[in-house]
């Protein structure tokens, strides 16, 4: 057996299949990981009939089937918790006496903590907390994930096994979850919030918002294409660009000027800031 090969992943149940979940679904499908199948379930008829048709899984309306979320966390070896934070924990009562021992669970939840969930789901349930970002939808996803008490180094590699379906993967300790959420979680908004802004400067400077769009998108998926294929620091791709005494390095000295560096830490600091008000209730 070639031991690079990708080893294929259990049985899995997502539970609140909602645009994160239905991200993973897609990506599990395309993977062809999923060996053991996939157990969506969704609130609404409409909601499970998004992900009805894909290949090995089951898309499950709870208004037609009460039981679903039980009856998929039972026959899963994996169960995602993907619905909002405040309705986690009566969750995880509903479906704590159906988990078989040894069962994984991970949460999609932000900001509910892994105490949270082993305090209800009990010792012999490993326990992991995943962070991922919206570019999960188009396989792009960065996920931090975090291992409770009970989830050894096996659960790990096989939660990131599934995650990698989506995109890259960061391990991390728990403490450090709402710090990567700041980078990586918020950093899609921070990107197109850049797009926004010089999108303007190139309507202020004559263009058409259609020719001002082009330019300013593509030239991000361009540099986020280069510095993917080519492997170069950010940093030395900038100076390729940034020829001596020319037009982008005077551009570069205002944006330095501006102490972007500054604005950046600070910015994440206050996401930080606010991740622990959300926290602490």
């Amino acid at each position: 057996m070639n031991e690079s090969a990708p080893q294929t992943l259990p049985p899995i149940a997502i539970l609140g299949a909602g645009s994160m979940g239905g991200a993973i679904v897609q990506g599990l499908v395309a993977s062809g990981l999923a060996a053991g199948g996939v157990t969506a379930t969704n609130r609404t008829t409409a909601k499970a009939a998004e992900l009805a048709g894909l290949a090995g899984v089951t898309s499950v309306a709870l208004e037609q089937a009460p039981t679903g979320n039980t009856d998929a966390a039972a026959s899963a070896d994996i169960v995602l918790v993907g619905v909002k934070p405040v309705m986690v924990p009566d969750l995880l009562r509903e479906i704590a006496p159906a988990l078989r021992p040894g069962t994984i669970v991970v949460s999609l939840a932000a900001g509910v903590t892994i105490a949270t969930f082993e305090s209800i789901l009990g010792a012999g349930i490993p326990v992991l907390r995943s962070m991922p970002n919206t570019p999960a939808v188009v396989g792009k996803a960065v996920t931090g994930l975090a291992a409770g008490t009970h989830a050894g180094p096996e659960e790990a590699a096989v939660v990131r096994r599934l995650f990698e379906t989506v995109g890259a993967v960061i391990e991390v300790a728990e403490d450090q979850i709402d710090a990567l959420s700041t980078i990586s979680g918020s950093g899609p908004a921070y990107v197109f919030l850049l797009i926004e802004d010089l999108t303007k400067a190139a309507v202020a400077k004559g263009f058409s918002l259609a020719d001002a769009r082009l330019m300013a998108e593509q030239t991000f998926i361009g540099a986020a294409a280069l510095l993917d294929a080519t492997g170069e620091d950010p940093a030395e791709l900038r100076r390729r660009v940034t020829s001596p005494k020319g037009t982008t390095e005077r551009a570069i000295a205002v944006l330095q000027e501006a102490r972007l560096d500054d604005v950046f830490a600070e910015a994440t600091d206050a996401a930080l800031a606010r991740a622990r008000e959300l926290a602490a209730g």
